[in-house]
Parts: C-alpha cells; sequence; structure tokens
C-alpha cells in the first residue's frame, strides 16, 4: 500500500517567542525561518503546502514567490491571525470577506489558483464550510480528528468536534466540516491520536512524539490513511535576545490562564535553531519508510478527491 506523508506549514507574522503578532517576526520568518524549511525539503525531496495568511502575503510578498520554483502548494490561512478574526466567532459575511481577501492577494502574487484552506488556529464553526464553496475552495484541513486539545488553545470548546470527526480524508457534509457527505469541499484532517501530532508537541515532548510516531506510522501501513503534519517557519526563528514578555491575547482569565500564560511557556522549549534537528529527523523518518511526499492538491489528485 502507497503510504503518503503531506508536510504542510503556516505562515504567519505570530511571534511564539513573544506571543503576540509583529510584522519584525513576520521579516524574520521570510528570511530565516522560511530559506530553512525550503532547503529541508529540497533535501529530501518534498513537496509541500504553504498556508499564508493574506496580510503576511501582502507585507512580505517574497514569503510566497520562493516557494513557487520549488513546485510547492500555496495555500490560505485566512486574511488575520488576530484572535478576534478566528473563524469560530466570524460572522458568514465575515468570513467570506476573509476568504475573499487572502485568496485575491495569493493569486495575485502567485499567479496560481488558490484552492486549499487551513483556518488559522483551526478555529472554524458551521459557517465555514458554506464560507469556503461560496469563495471556490475545494480542500480544507482545520479539523485534527480525534485531537484533544485539554482546552489550552483558543476555540477549545468547539474543538471538541474534532473527537468524533472521520480520520481518513472525506468530502465534506454541506454546513458541517466534521462529518462525511457530498459537499464539493474534501476535509484532508490533521493527524493525531488524542495528543496533538504537530510541530509544537515535537519541541516541547520530543519522547513522545517519537512513540506515537511509532503509532501513526502502524494505522498508515494498515489503513492508507496519510500523516498530515503541521509545522510553522516562525518555529526556526531565533527572537530570544531580549528581555521576554508575553502579551495577553485572551478576554476571559480561564483562557489567558491555559493558552497564554501555560501554553505559552510551553511552547519556548526547542524553540529556533534546536527545532532543525528534530524536524530532520521526522522527515528522515518517513523517507527512510518509503513515504511519498506530496501537497495538499496533488494529493487529492492522486486519489481522485479532486
Amino acid at each position: 500500500m502507497e503510504k503518503y506523508c503531506l508536510l504542510t506549514n503556516d505562515v504567519e507574522t505570530h511571534s511564539i517567542w513573544y506571543n503576540t503578532l509583529r510584522d519584525e517576526t513576520g521579516k524574520k520568518v521570510l528570511e530565516e525561518g522560511m530559506p530553512i524549511l525550503l532547503d529541508l525539503y529540497q533535501k529530501y525531496n518534498v513537496k509541500s503546502t504553504f498556508y499564508f495568511t493574506g496580510y503576511i502575503a501582502e507585507k512580505f510578498p517574497e514569503v510566497v514567490k520562493m516557494i513557487l520554483p520549488y513546485g510547492h502548494e500555496v495555500g490560505s490561512h485566512g486574511y488575520s491571525h488576530e484572535v478576534f478574526h478566528g473563524f469560530d466567532v466570524l460572522s458568514y459575511k465575515d468570513q467570506v470577506e476573509h476568504l475573499r481577501k487572502s485568496k485575491q492577494i495569493l493569486e495575485d502574487i502567485s499567479g496560481q489558483e488558490v484552492i486549499s484552506f487551513r483556518a488559522p488556529a483551526l478555529r472554524v464553526n458551521s459557517n465555514t464550510s458554506h464560507a469556503l464553496i461560496e469563495t471556490g475552495f475545494r480542500t480544507d484541513s482545520s479539523v485534527a480528528s480525534q485531537r484533544f486539545d485539554m482546552f489550552m488553545s483558543f476555540g477549545g470548546l468547539k474543538k471538541l468536534k474534532w473527537l468524533s470527526a472521520p480520520r481518513l480524508p472525506y468530502r465534506t457534509a454541506e454546513g458541517n466540516l466534521f462529518k462525511k457527505g457530498n459537499s464539493p469541499l474534501v476535509e484532508i484532517p490533521l493527524t493525531a491520536m488524542i495528543f496533538p501530532y504537530v510541530g509544537t508537541t515535537m519541541r516541547i515532548f520530543p519522547t513522545v512524539t517519537k512513540m506515537q510516531r511509532q503509532v501513526l506510522h502502524a494505522e498508515t501501513s494498515m489503513s492508507g490513511k496519510p500523516l498530515v503534519f503541521d509545522i510553522h517557519p516562525n518555529e526556526f526563528i531565533e527572537e530570544a535576545n531580549g528581555a521576554r514578555t508575553v502579551e495577553r491575547r485572551a478576554t476571559n482569565f480561564v483562557s489567558y490562564v491555559l493558552a497564554d500564560l501555560i501554553r505559552g511557556q510551553l511552547k519556548v522549549k526547542n524553540l529556533g535553531r534546536k527545532a532543525i534537528p528534530l524536524y530532520e529527523n521526522k522527515i528522515s523518518y518517513y523517507s527512510k519508510r518509503g513515504y511519498k511526499f506530496l501537497t495538499i492538491q496533488d494529493y487529492c489528485k492522486e486519489k481522485g478527491l479532486l
């Protein structure tokens, strides 16, 4: 059975070190984080999907242009990564506006049709599937099946729907990204097994994610489920030169403690150059086991989903 590894990247101006959005971080993503990822992907012949916010693409168009010669896919990560612009709190009208705006910016820069989407912080609601279809998106990767964030990320209550979502890629139901149906939209769920399987946990709990990797590899070998991994170029940049001040983004106290203070402290472990060997070890693991590295769009075409 063919095995697939879909390495994906969310590209934004969020500073993990300062827990806020900064244009200075966007510049470091362009000049430091993105070249590290592109070099790694070229070394292992990886084709990957990059989900850009419209904001970082508008501010630094080169961050989009630089992936094009390598054959990677340009996807949308919405227009803004502000907490109050999460797709689980935006109205239907505002979701459509953010999607159209980001799609237009990315298509103008890349000269390619943009059909793949991932919501900022994986936050969606019942309007999101309709908004995506109306604006011409064909794939979404905002659902992390059977992942439990312990309310340590924004939108925690709505993310409980992940627990019952299908594990294999599926065509979504009308008005529900978490269920199978007959809509034109294809969901490519992020890989998880209660514990998240992403760049953040790879850095914080490297031993745990190595053990998790063995189980997930066995699952892929048996079921054909693609491995879908999410990482950020801002995980490879160095911002720790000055004193650290963690900005409050949550409006209520519980979210502030869980998502800003506790999660914010954990997320700086192995941040920067220390993350490079951890990620290369992961790519090498899948390369040695014969996984095929494709973009989200190419995977969907190869499997007859588009």
